[in-house]
């Protein structure tokens, strides 16, 4: 019955943790590829050959689904995996999906042309990667009109989260703001682009203003998940034990992981 969830860190433990809640009888595979972190900073080439590493690794665990539940690997990656990668019988879904559902109001599944949307000025917030793949705009192009998205790399704000230097992130979170909003004053809408950061969506909204909705996407993709599997019951694969699993140091990794979702949390090398 498993499900995959990986992540190039801890910060995919934020949708593994709405996805439990949502779906409490799916048991979870959490891959953290924390060896390699942060991914934000490396080549499309080299994302590429790390996500499929991993995916491979929750295959063989027996999860049929892989979430990739890295903003990075989604943008980088995703699209290429599906094209010439993933087996047949296998799948494997990104963030952007739900994100984009919500922003534009539309299910993914409707292929209308492009129309208008309530938001018309978005800030995103993502890792250099993920900003210069570009592949949230296009995305977005493909079902809304008339918004115009101002991307701010977030260099540095990965890196102090999985130190666990929340001091370090929150003034981090407050000068990409800041950055971000003398190009764009006025947003109507931010999109908290990678799975760190609903860890410091609390500062993110701090230093936008209560007039910004921000868009996290913990909670869109659990919903989203759910939605698939009713669908595509079948998806939901052979395995029967959930776990948590890292290419890092498990202690140390527990440990931090243990501090993020304020539960115990125990990590097995992958």
């Amino acid at each position: 019955m498993a499900v995959g969830i990986f992540d190039s860190g801890l910060g995919g433990l934020t949708v593994l943790d709405a996805v439990a809640k949502r779906l409490p009888d799916v048991p979870l595979v959490y891959l953290g590829d924390s060896a390699h972190a942060p991914y934000g900073v490396r080549t499309p080439d080299d994302i590429y050959n790390l996500t499929t590493a991993a995916t491979t690794r929750l295959f063989d665990a027996g999860c049929d689904l892989v979430i990739l539940a890295c903003n990075t690997a989604s943008a980088a990656a995703l699209r290429r995996m599906q094209e010439s990668w993933v087996p047949k019988d296998k799948r494997v879904l990104g963030v952007f999906v739900p994100m984009i559902e919500a922003l534009t109001e539309r299910q993914w599944g409707d292929n209308s042309p492009p129309r208008e949307v309530a938001a018309k000025h978005v800030a995103l917030f993502a890792t250099p990667a993920t900003v210069a793949s570009r592949a949230f705009q296009r995305e977005l192009a493909f079902r809304a009109i008339g918004v115009d998205v101002e991307a701010q790399a977030c260099g540095g704000v990965v890196d102090a989260i999985e130190d666990g230097d929340m001091i370090l992130a929150d003034a981090l979170v407050r000068s990409h703001v800041d950055a971000l909003m003398r190009k764009m004053p006025s947003p109507d809408a931010a999109i908290l682009g990678c799975t760190h950061y609903p860890l410091m969506e609390a500062e993110f909204q701090a230093a936008l203003g209560p007039d910004v909705k921000v868009f996290s996407q913990a909670n869109l993709v659990a919903d989203s998940l759910a939605d698939y599997l009713a669908r595509r019951p079948e998806m939901v694969g052979p395995g029967t034990d959930a776990a948590f699993l890292t290419t890092g140091d498990p202690k140390k990794v527990s440990a931090r992981a243990t501090q993020f979702l304020r539960r115990q949390i125990t990590f097995t090398a992958a």
